[in-house]
């Protein structure tokens, strides 16, 4: 079976294989994103403001709102850190099969996500020695060209 198919098929056993949760993250992320979203809370707190006077400011009043707000805030940091894992997880897998594809790509760098912090400062400091050496060099040839066109 071909890569892409396979990709097919496993995208559809995800939908029907009860990741609810994902499922229900994954739209209601959708929903939050989106400008009615934005509309509707803000029309809520229009409302809200405007019943300030029905209620004379009272401290259920207030209640009301900031209790609605922290349930609402609370709920939505597990909805965003699941797709915001989603999301990172697929860019990793991404760049993953990018490295894998290119030949003359390191394959070391597959799954560095998941080393240590000083094993990432370690690659990292190597990585920064190497743009120094291009950098060197690209100035380097730079300045040949330079006397060459001279």
């Amino acid at each position: 079976m071909a890569t892409s198919d396979q990709a097919r098929v496993n995208k559809q056993e995800g939908k029907r294989s009860g990741d609810w949760f994902g499922r229900m993250a994954q739209s209601t992320s959708s929903f939050a994103g989106h400008p009615l979203a934005f509309l509707l809370a803000a029309a809520s707190l229009v409302v809200w403001g405007i019943t300030g006077p029905l209620y004379h400011f009272s401290d259920t009043w207030q209640l009301v709102a900031n209790t609605a707000t922290s349930l609402i805030t609370f709920l939505m940091v597990f909805i965003i850190q699941n797709s915001q894992n989603r999301d990172t997880k697929a860019i990793h897998l991404k760049l993953d099969e990018l490295i894998r594809a290119v030949t003359a790509a390191h394959n070391e760098m597959i799954d560095i996500e998941k080393l240590s912090a000083k094993d990432l400062e370690q690659l990292s400091s190597r990585y920064a020695r190497i743009r120094g050496e291009v950098q060197q060099q690209g100035t380097s040839d730079h300045d040949a060209q330079q006397d060459e066109a001279a």
